[in-house]
């Protein structure tokens, strides 16, 4: 028989939830939350960075949140190595790739304000290599190239509407094998920047300047164009303006080997690993030997990242110092690519169009993960990504090396950190 319990202590207990119940009651009370986020939903990260590195899509990852400022979120998951020996940690250091993009493109827009360029400038203006450049037209088995309607300004460098490509992605097999007859983008050993601008002024281009965007080496051009409007080389350009002042400690063009044990590897099992370290070269500075890329040649932290991408979040300031004016950060994250064809969906998802070295999001609907209309992202293609959201006053920056899943894993990021914001300042 049950010993009897005091009938006080019985119709206490019935009106107390069972513990489920109350969790779920109090996890979104002023107390469970920071920043409108949901400290429980945020535990979400955990279990679903363990699955990634299950499933193989990196070793490991780090992921930041800030909002309001205020960094709300920053861990570690998972492993350094391949080797799975040395765990992950906030300071690791990772392959931006084309995170780089946004710090070139910002660049570009200082010296624009300082009145050194407009983006309606040609680009021959800084680069006559590229004066006599000529469009490749396909009309069935016919080929011909045809003068350029009109010449490839900076704005076009910006928002890839030049009509240069990527080798890989090229739609034309004749541009494609002359971009790797003279290794335009230096994946197989150093290339001086005049020697790959003379080449590539031989080349055709894909498209009219200023009909498609298209991702390619224009970034990486800009970056060359900067170097000469500035009379500065690029990383010194960017450590002046923009790494330094920001205090992005990290955020450097090659691995020295102070920073050496701080890498994080890229996923062993992935087959673009191998030919993307190759190309990538980072333990050697190249810096007066080959053209630094603007496009695609940092390395980095989350939270040197962190600090980048809030500045712009901010309008261009950051800790009392402006960077950019809050006009121009409006129109860099402003749709650049309207009737244009092509889209950044590859990187982007569907839903978005392009700013001047961001993705910018168009509206409400389209996209394949949460946001607001005008967030800007952008990412890289070891794995590394970021999100801007003004409207919601955040900020996300997520790290990881796995190529082959950078998609999956970027979109997977944004899922998270909307799935833990429990209050909208879009509401408020």
């Amino acid at each position: 028989m049950l010993a009897r319990r005091p009938l006080a202590l019985l119709a206490a207990g019935a009106l107390l939830p069972a513990p489920a119940a109350l969790r779920a009651a109090e996890i979104e009370r002023p107390e469970f939350l920071i920043e409108g986020f949901s400290r429980a939903r945020l535990e979400r990260f955990g279990p679903a960075m363990a699955r990634e590195v299950e499933r193989g899509s990196f070793n490991g990852a780090v992921a930041l949140i800030a909002r309001n400022g205020r960094i709300i979120h920053h861990q570690a998951y998972g492993h350094l190595d391949n080797a799975r020996t040395r765990p992950m940690h906030t300071e690791a250091i990772f392959l931006l790739a084309s995170m780089t993009k946004p710090l070139t493109s910002v660049a570009a827009l200082m010296l624009m304000e300082e009145g050194r360029l407009k983006l309606s400038d040609p680009i021959a203006t800084w680069l006559p290599e590229l004066r006599e450049l000529k469009v490749e037209l396909r009309q069935g088995e016919r080929v011909e190239d045809v003068p350029l309607a009109r010449p490839i300004t900076v704005q076009d460098l910006l928002r890839h509407s030049s009509g240069f490509v990527y080798a890989a992605a090229s739609p034309s097999p004749r541009i494609r094998e002359l971009y790797e007859r003279h290794d335009i983008e230096a994946r197989n050993g150093p290339v001086p920047g005049e020697e790959m601008l003379r080449a590539l002024g031989q080349i055709p281009l894909a498209f009219q300047p200023g009909t498609t965007f298209f991702y390619s080496i224009s970034t990486d051009v800009l970056g060359l164009l900067l170097e000469r409007v500035s009379g500065q080389r690029l990383d010194r350009l960017i450590e002046e303006r923009i790494t330094g002042p920001l205090g992005m400690r990290d955020t450097v063009w090659w691995l020295d080997p102070g920073r050496r044990p701080r890498l994080a590897e890229s996923i062993a099992s992935d087959p673009l690993t191998a030919p993307m370290w190759r190309a990538y070269r980072i333990e050697q500075n190249e810096a007066g030997r080959s053209y630094l890329k603007g496009g695609a040649g940092m390395i980095g932290t989350s939270m040197d990242y962190f600090r980048f991408a809030q500045m712009i979040a901010n309008g261009g300031v950051f800790e009392g110092r402006r960077y950019l004016s809050a006009p121009v950060v409006n129109y860099m994250l402003s749709n650049h690519i309207l009737g244009m064809g092509g889209a950044p969906t590859a990187s982007t998802g569907p839903g978005y169009g392009f700013g001047l070295g961001f993705g910018v999001r168009l509206a409400e609907g389209m996209a394949v993960a949460p946001g607001s209309p005008g967030d800007a992202m952008w990412a890289g293609a070891w794995g590394t990504s970021f999100t801007i959201d003004r409207a919601e006053r955040l900020v996300g920056v997520f790290m990881a090396q796995g190529p082959s899943n950078r998609v999956h894993t970027r979109m997977l990021f944004k899922n998270l950190v909307y799935g833990a914001m429990v209050t909208s300042a879009r509401e408020g």
